[in-house]
């Protein structure tokens, strides 16, 4: 069961961080912006990656480093929640 419940975890965590790194990818793209996957992606992950950026805002404007933060976030948390189940 435990090995079950750690398989999900895991599962939901690598979701969310593909979700980021599409989100990220669609940054680059603005012409994309008027897509419904896109706003899907953009709804799922800009409130999470909205707290990174109160903590360290895109650099000039343009480069948006929380991306960084929310992965090495989502990575901890994994362990942690892992850990517990041991």
């Amino acid at each position: 069961m435990k090995n079950y419940l750690a398989s999900i975890i895991h599962l939901l965590f690598l979701t969310y961080t593909v979700l980021i790194f599409i989100r990220i990818v669609i940054s680059w793209f603005p012409s994309w912006h008027h897509l419904k996957l896109v706003q899907f992606v953009a709804f799922c992950t800009d409130p999470f990656l909205n707290i990174f950026r109160r903590i360290l805002p895109p650099l000039g404007g343009v480069l948006d480093l929380s991306p960084l933060l929310a992965f090495f976030a989502l990575r901890i948390l994994e362990i942690f929640l892992l850990g517990l189940l041991k």
